[in-house]
C-alpha cells in the first residue's frame, strides 16, 4: 500500500494535484466519453462541438437519422461506428426513461450506476467509469490505454486485460486518489510512458518501476515493447 502512496504523491509533484470541480451533466458526458473512443482529445472536442452546435438538444440528435450525426461528428473519426452507437443509446434512455435524461443516477451507488451505464451496446467499463467520474466525481477508476500499460510497467497488475485492471487497480487506489491518480497516469503515459520508446530516464517514477529495473542497461529504458 505504501508504494501505490508514493506513486500517487509522485504523480502529484509532477503533474498537480487534480480536483474535480463539477463536469458535464451526465448525459452529455456519456455523449462526448463515447465520441472519444479511439480518438485524441482535440478531435473528440471538435467532434463535440460540431455535434452541439448543430443539434440543440438532444432529442434532435435522437431524431436525426445516422448519416446527420455521421456528418456532424465525422470529424472525430469512426464516425460510421460512433453514429448508430450515439443514436440508439439516446433512442433506449428515452424509450426507458420517458425522457433523455441521466440526472437520476446521480442517486444511485456506483456500482448501481455502472450496471446500468454498462446495458448499453458500445459503453464498456472505461466509458461507464469515466462518465460517473468527470459527470459526478465518484471515485470509480477508469482505465484508459496509457492507464493500463503505466500500470502494468509498473508492476501495480499483472499481465491482464484493461477490463480486469479496473477492479484490480480500483482494490488498491484510495478513493480520494482515483481522480488525480487517472488524470495524472493519462499523462505520465501521454508525456513519458510511451507504448514505443519511454523516457525512462526521466520518469519520476523509474525508482519504483520493475520495467526500468530490467531495461535500464539496454539503451537507458530498453524501449521497442509495446506493453
Amino acid at each position: 500500500m505504501s508504494r501505490i502512496i508514493s506513486i500517487c504523491d509522485l504523480l502529484d509533484e509532477c503533474y498537480g494535484v487534480k480536483k474535480w470541480d463539477g463536469g458535464l451533466p451526465l448525459l452529455d458526458e456519456l455523449i462526448y466519453t463515447i465520441l472519444s473512443q479511439n480518438t485524441s482529445a482535440s478531435n473528440c472536442n471538435r467532434a463535440y462541438k460540431s455535434l452541439t452546435d448543430s443539434f440543440d438538444m438532444w432529442d434532435a440528435v435522437a431524431d436525426a437519422t445516422v448519416e446527420e450525426i455521421a456528418a456532424r461528428i465525422k470529424v472525430g473519426g469512426l464516425a460510421n461506428i460512433k453514429a448508430p452507437r450515439i443514436k440508439n443509446i439516446l433512442q433506449q434512455i428515452r424509450s426507458r426513461q420517458g425522457k433523455l435524461d441521466l440526472q437520476w443516477l446521480a442517486d444511485l451507488p456506483d456500482e448501481e450506476g455502472m450496471k446500468y451505464l454498462l446495458g448499453f451496446d458500445g459503453v464498456g467499463k472505461k466509458t461507464a467509469a469515466c462518465v460517473l467520474m468527470f459527470a459526478l466525481g465518484r471515485p470509480v477508476l477508469a482505465v484508459d490505454t496509457h492507464v493500463h500499460r503505466v500500470s502494468m510497467r509498473l508492476g501495480l497488475i499483472g499481465n491482464i486485460s484493461a477490463d480486469a485492471a479496473h477492479e484490480q487497480l480500483g482494490g488498491i487506489v484510495s478513493a480520494d486518489r482515483v481522480y488525480s491518480f487517472h488524470l495524472n497516469m493519462v499523462a505520465h503515459g501521454r508525456q513519458i510512458c510511451h507504448a514505443r520508446g519511454p523516457k525512462c530516464s526521466e520518469c519520476v517514477l523509474r525508482d519504483l518501476c520493475p520495467y526500468w529495473a530490467a531495461n535500464k542497461t539496454t539503451k537507458e529504458a530498453g524501449c521497442g515493447e509495446t506493453y
